[in-house]
């Protein structure tokens, strides 16, 4: 009596439980990247094509270069923005802000420790830009 053997080696790879595992993986990551929230901080940027106002800024404060700070006018050293500003800001109520004007040469990282210590205090605060002189403003496209 010859036994025929039924047993096949199937030589194939089945994918379709790869796929799922791919597919759960890719949800995975889709939901878990719109909980991440980037610690960001909260800035008002100035408006590009408004006229200027007249009223004269409550508290500017002014970052010409890495040594020069300028609060209102009156030079304070680097180390003294935080103690100058809070006693600035005890003058003004909360909806005041600050206005900052930052030259181009300064260390971004000057720039952010500002933006901190407003974001530490709760306090509004705005980026200053240059005004676009007229000629440039009428030849920039909308």
């Amino acid at each position: 009596m010859a036994l025929k053997v039924t047993n096949k080696i199937n030589a194939g790879f089945n994918l379709s439980s790869m796929t799922d595992i791919v597919f759960l993986l890719l949800i995975f990551f889709v939901i878990v990247s719109t909980m991440v929230s980037p610690f960001a901080l909260p800035v008002d940027l100035p408006k590009g094509r408004t006229t200027a106002s007249k009223d004269k800024p409550k508290v500017a404060l002014r970052l010409e270069s890495s040594e020069v700070v300028k609060l209102n006018g009156a030079t304070i050293p680097l180390l003294g923005i935080e103690t100058a500003l809070v006693a600035e800001m005890a003058k003004h109520t909360m909806t005041d802000a600050i206005i900052l004007h930052v030259a181009q040469d300064v260390p971004t990282g000057d720039m952010v420790t500002v933006l901190d210590i407003a974001k530490r205090y709760k306090w509004r605060i705005v980026l200053a830009s240059a005004p676009t002189p007229p000629g440039e403003m009428n030849n920039k496209a909308p």
